[in-house]
């Protein structure tokens, strides 16, 4: 699969099991539909205590040099830590003075954070009409980072604790304790807006119970749109056929919605991958885990050689 094309090593947004400290396919994750607020035991925090899901946090960001402030909501309250921009519809008026405007992150010094205009991560009818923007932690963050060349900061180690990145206040702490810190000083500094219940859909490791973070990692990628492509055009040709027919749905939604398959593990859980890491003395004394470049692919470390 390799030598055809079809796998390849790529640096995106991950599901990451914190507990488990590896990489999740989309198959491993579990959902639990939440109505609105809703508390949770977490695996990596406190036993005795429960964090809250379910809810909308909303707190301001101050415009750089003025008094004025900029309200934004978010469920995930911790990557905050992470922020790097806030999105604004560019035909909100309520906005357009404040189009390329800095803004001061009140617990990291010399962060940079700007307001942008963004008609897709934008609806400007839902709450403020202004989202926060963690390319490293969401998936539509990450896109929109892209689009604007944003800064990509990640602020949990493997573990989900807060790293060196999220401010010394933070630093060490489990994410959903983070979480509570952060309201209590956002609200000492008067940021805090207030607590809205918001139904949502958690994903869920299924070999943990832990909450799955969207993770910037490099892994290994299946290349699936061909394979899923053929699939779908298998069953509308009748050359095979679901039974029951109901579950046809099913497989279209399915197939036509695939997005490429994540196959790498930092846990060995009984199948290995024939990729080696390659030392060249004089070459490549210290190879990177993160480089493209530094791996060999091969049916045998013989071959790999």
């Amino acid at each position: 699969m390799f030598e055809k094309g079809l796998i390849y090593r790529a640096t995106r947004l991950v599901n990451w099991s914190c507990a488990l400290k590896t990489a999740l396919s989309d198959l491993e994750v579990e959902h639990l539909e939440l109505d609105g607020p809703t508390k949770l035991a977490v695996p990596g925090h406190d036993p005795n205590k429960k964090y809250e899901f379910g809810t909308l946090t909303h707190f301001t960001y101050k415009i750089k040099g003025t008094n004025e402030t900029i309200e934004v909501a978010t469920t995930r309250l911790e990557t905050m830590l992470g922020d790097v921009a806030v999105a604004v519809h560019p035909d909100d008026d309520r906005y357009k003075h404040l189009h390329g405007k800095e803004l001061e992150h009140p617990f990291v010094k010399g962060r940079t954070m700007r307001i942008v205009t963004d008609a897709i991560t934008v609806k400007m009818e839902f709450g403020t009409g202004a989202v926060k923007i963690t390319p490293a932690h969401d998936p539509n963050d990450y896109a929109c980072g892209k689009r604007h060349e944003l800064e990509f900061i990640n602020v949990f180690d493997e573990d989900g604790k807060i790293n060196h990145h999220g401010g010394e206040a933070f630093e060490g702490l489990p994410r959903f304790e983070a979480r509570v810190q952060i309201y209590k000083a956002l609200e000492k500094l008067g940021h805090i807006k207030g607590k809205t219940p918001n139904p949502m859909r958690l994903g869920r490791c299924s070999k943990s119970n832990d909450i799955i973070e969207p993770y910037l990692k490099p892994q290994w990628y299946v290349d699936c749109k061909d394979m899923a492509k053929r699939s779908v055009d298998a069953v509308k040709n009748k050359e095979l056929k679901i039974v029951p027919e109901s579950h046809e749905r099913t497989w279209y939604h399915w197939l036509e919605n695939i997005q490429d398959w994540c196959i790498s593990r930092q846990l060995w859980w009984g199948h290995r991958i024939p990729v080696y890491l390659v030392t060249i003395p004089g070459v490549v004394d210290h190879p990177d885990v993160n480089n493209h470049d530094h791996y060999v692919v091969g049916r045998n470390a013989e071959e790999a050689r």
